[in-house]
């Protein structure tokens, strides 16, 4: 079930994108297999017209996504960073590819919807969404600070940086003045 979705709608991109289907379409009859902790692989065959099916057959090449705590957020604002965390086994060529269009192919959301509910509509419902996207951050942005505050300020679990910055310079000073008393100590008793 998961990997039919999966499949419809990365055909549904590609459909959208035919300088995508032409990248895949060289690889026609071969298969691709995504894999990401605690998630089932995602197979599926490249088709000759380059949109793809899903398969049963062993994968040619496998992306494993190493899902950490920024990868996900990274992949989903559409970040190239988090392509350090593939690791590729199988036909490079091909992992290549796909690792390509991962970085490079969009849904455009304001159209597909646009197409149900109106051009106007579509925009507006995206500009909301993103509005609503925006304050979550700024009130989580909110939450973290006071709650940062709190246990700085009022409970003093933590130190400021610059207090911890100050106080690794006084340990310096500190450990200078402990080496010159051990350094005539050593003189003395020698």
């Amino acid at each position: 079930m998961l990997e039919s979705a999966f499949v419809a709608a990365l055909n549904h991109l590609l459909v959208a994108e035919p300088w995508a289907r032409a990248r895949l379409a060289p690889f026609a009859g071969e298969s691709c297999e995504l894999r990401a902790a605690a998630l089932p692989g995602l197979r599926f065959r490249i088709a000759e017209d380059g949109t793809v099916a899903p398969t049963d057959d062993g994968a040619r090449v496998a992306l494993t996504l190493m899902l950490g705590a920024q990868v996900l957020p990274a992949l989903l604002r559409g970040e190239d960073h988090f392509m350090r965390a593939v690791e590729v086994s199988g036909n490079a060529r091909l992992a290549s590819e796909v690792l390509f269009l991962v970085r490079h192919l969009r849904w455009d959301v304001e159209e597909d919807l646009a197409n149900w509910v109106g051009d106007a509509l579509a925009h507006r419902v995206l500009l909301a969404a993103g509005g609503l996207a925006a304050w979550q951050r700024q009130a989580a942005a909110r939450v973290a600070a006071g709650l940062m505050d709190y246990v700085v300020e009022e409970k003093q679990l933590l130190a400021r940086r610059a207090e911890l910055a100050g106080f690794g310079r006084e340990l310096a000073v500190l450990r200078d003045a402990l080496e010159r008393i051990e350094q005539r100590l050593g003189r003395l008793g020698g």
